[in-house]
């Protein structure tokens, strides 16, 4: 009888050892990278925030060839699927912020077919010459808080001590500043010393220092068209918008609303607008591949104005227009 058992466990022992070993090797190995999509891809319609949505929503909900028939969430984030004249649109707030537009942008191409994106949001005015309202559509982007923060020369009053990396970094600027017009002229603020972020991508060997992103041409281009075709944005019945294509914007991890630093600002990057989001938005399209255009509406005036901001004065108004424009730039790319 004891035989009899024994036998029977040992012939269980390697029917378990040869099914594992089976099993082992039949094992589907996990595939690793990007998703790989088919069919058709859409156009990423995107803002930072309530009030923003709040007009890209009001648009299509108005308009009998625009839907929006599924919503999803993904990790928190909301995104609505539809169409807009027969274009597939993926709509969804990246949330305020670099980190947060960095983060929900990449989501959103590693989970969805995206072709273009397309990104509407107000903004803070650099150039005096900009009022609330008003709608700018910037080539380039900058990261304006990019910096090393310095302790003062306590040998030499109002001089800084500046790390080695960044003193062979400066030594750098008058080459840079010649091969490129658009390259920024960099001086310090006080103890904040502007830097550049360092980027990789397929076909680099290594980081690189970027100092700007630029829009895709075509989506500029069809900005350009659709903004001299549209009819004339009322302001509050108070001033007619002016639209724009073209020049610089800067982001940064802080709501600017400092004359002193617009001032510099401007000097520095030659920028028009500044905001929270767009720089991070072009660093990931640009690392994708993907076609990408930012959408501004002047909001306040970035601690240019006499007292207290007026952000949110305006804030659901010039969300409005930028729809406008933001809808205007889909119709061109339609044609």
């Amino acid at each position: 009888m004891k035989l009899r058992v024994i036998s029977f466990l040992l012939c269980m022992s390697c029917a378990v050892v040869i099914t594992g070993c089976a099993n082992t090797s039949s094992i589907t190995q996990p595939q690793y990278g990007p998703a790989s999509f088919t069919g058709d891809k859409f156009t990423a319609v995107m803002v930072a925030y309530a009030p923003e949505m709040e007009g890209i929503l009001g648009k299509i909900d108005s308009d009998p060839n625009a839907q929006i028939h599924t919503t999803t969430t993904i990790k928190g984030i909301t995104y609505r699927i539809g169409t807009y004249h027969d274009e597939p649109i993926l709509v969804f707030a990246t949330g305020m912020s670099i980190a947060n537009a960095a983060m929900s942008t990449q989501m959103a191409l590693d989970y969805f077919p995206v072709k273009q994106v397309v990104y509407m949001g107000i903004a803070g005015a650099v150039n005096p010459k900009w009022q609330p309202g008003d709608v700018i559509v910037p080539e380039r982007w900058y990261y304006h808080d990019e910096s090393v923060y310095t302790n003062e020369d306590p040998d030499n009053p109002g001089e800084y001590v500046l790390p080695e990396y960044y003193a062979k970094f400066m030594e750098e600027q008058p080459a840079r500043i010649a091969e490129d017009p658009h390259y920024p002229k960099y001086k310090p603020f006080q103890f904040i010393h502007p830097d550049e972020v360092l980027i990789v991508k397929d076909g680099m060997e290594k980081p690189e220092d970027t100092a700007y992103f630029t829009a895709s041409s075509r989506l500029l281009n069809a900005a350009k068209t659709a903004m001299e075709a549209m009819p004339v944005q009322r302001i509050l019945n108070e001033r007619d918008a002016k639209l724009h294509v073209g020049g610089n914007g800067v982001t940064g991890s802080v709501f600017m609303d400092n004359r002193e630093y617009r001032k510099w600002v401007r000097d520095v990057f030659t920028a028009e607008v500044t905001e929270m989001e767009s720089t991070a938005i072009g660093q990931v399209c640009t690392i994708n591949e993907v076609d990408w255009v930012v959408i501004r509406a002047i909001s306040d005036l970035a601690g240019g104005q006499e007292g207290v901001n007026t952000e949110n004065l305006y804030d659901k108004e010039v969300s409005r227009v930028g729809a406008n424009v933001l809808f205007a730039v889909l119709d061109e790319l339609a044609e």
